[in-house]
This record gives C-alpha cells, sequence and structure tokens, in this order.
C-alpha cells in the first residue's frame, strides 16, 4: 500500500469540544515533570500566538487587573466567537494563548457553559503570584462577558 493510500485511510481526531480541548491540554502537561518545563511550554505556546490585528489594540481592549498590559478583543465568526489577544509580557501572552485555544472558535453558549478547569488540574493556579492569578481571572471573565454580549 502506498503512502498515499495510507494517509487517505488516516483518521484526524479534531477537538471539538471545549472540554475535550481542556482534557488535552491537561494531558500536554503531564508530559513535563518539572515547573520550569511547563513555563517553556507557555511560552512557547505564547510565541505561536497568531498576531493581534493593531485595530484592537486599543483601550477599551486592555485587560484591568493585570500586572502586564494585555490586550483581548472578540468577534463573531459564522456564529462562532473568535478571540484575538496580546500581551508585552510572555508567560502572560502564554497563558492568554491557552485560553483562546480553549475558548475561540465556539459559539457563545459553550463559553458561556464551561469554566477553564485546566488551570487547576495543571497545577497553574498554586504557581501564579497572586497579581498574574487575579490578572488570569480578568481575562477569564472578559471572554466570557464577549461571550454575554454577543449572545445578546
Amino acid at each position: 500500500m502506498g503512502i498515499d493510500k495510507s494517509i487517505k485511510n488516516v483518521e484526524v481526531k479534531v477537538l471539538e469540544t471545549i472540554k475535550e480541548i481542556q482534557d488535552q491540554i491537561i494531558s500536554d502537561f503531564e508530559l513535563f515533570d518539572e515547573w520550569d518545563e511547563k513555563y517553556a511550554y507557555i511560552i512557547e505556546m505564547g510565541k505561536k500566538l497568531a498576531p493581534m490585528p493593531e485595530h484592537f489594540k486599543v483601550n477599551e481592549n486592555k485587560i484591568k487587573g493585570c500586572q502586564s498590559t494585555v490586550w483581548l478583543a472578540s468577534e463573531v465568526q459564522d456564529g462562532r466567537l473568535v478571540y484575538y489577544a496580546d500581551s508585552d509580557a510572555v508567560i502572560v501572552k502564554g497563558l492568554v494563548s491557552l485560553l483562546i485555544k480553549v475558548f475561540s472558535n465556539h459559539k457563545a453558549n459553550e463559553i458561556i457553559a464551561n469554566e477553564p478547569y485546566f488551570i487547576d488540574k495543571i497545577g497553574m493556579q498554586q504557581h501564579l503570584s497572586m497579581t498574574r492569578s487575579n490578572g488570569l481571572a480578568a481575562m477569564v471573565k472578559q471572554m466570557k462577558m464577549y461571550a454575554i454580549a454577543f449572545q445578546s
């Protein structure tokens, strides 16, 4: 059997639900034993975050309560919310990229109904300073607020 036929027979599982995406993130983090490895992975995720369109980098899209400067914006595409973000801090950019991975491209009601449990499961909450933890909570709150706004 040639390579072309083999490739056609391979089923690629697309992560569709917020729960499946979170479970995959948890599984990915289980590959690392040390927190410095986990931080490096988070920073790498931030580097892979799609660039935020410049027109979204305005004051009203800044997250209040973050130690760093963080912009977070959303728009609806085909009935699903798509989030855009950027930050001047590499670790924060990585954190927001994980949130975007979980919530972006989902319907508003799905985003509202699902909490980001992966944060606790990977141990992130215990490894963030109080200000970073507050900033992370503010990012989640803003994503939920966008979903509520787009739902109405």
